[in-house]
């Protein structure tokens, strides 16, 4: 299928910019069925915004957390098997496994050979 240029109004800003035959192919070779909806000045400023200050109710916790930080992990409380203290760990504690709080663990850590 043969594409052309086409001439789209930005979603935030109104300005027209081209969405042209050779993005069109790249979408069509990825599947993508949503032409872009804003300029890629507005694009890259949306991106950067989210960026720097999370969207509500989301929490940063950095590259590490689950699809490169951008959701946060989701904790669950568990009572540590050495000393008792309530802790919150990444993962559903079934209870065959001792979970341990962080200093428990650094302890429990350290003792054992790897």
């Amino acid at each position: 299928m043969a594409y052309t240029d086409k001439e789209i109004a930005c979603k935030d800003c109104g300005n027209g910019f081209v969405f042209t035959a050779g993005e069109q192919e790249f979408y069509a070779t990825k599947g993508l069925q949503n032409e872009p909806a804003r300029c890629p000045r507005c694009r890259t400023a949306r991106r950067t915004a989210r960026a720097v200050e999370p969207e509500e109710g989301y929490v940063r916790y950095g590259v590490f957390a689950s699809f490169g930080g951008k959701t946060p992990r989701q904790m669950h409380p568990a009572a540590c098997a050495e000393c008792g203290v309530m802790t919150e760990v990444p993962f559903i504690p079934r209870g065959d496994r001792p979970v341990y709080c962080s200093s428990c663990y650094n302890k429990v850590r350290g003792a054992t050979p790897h």
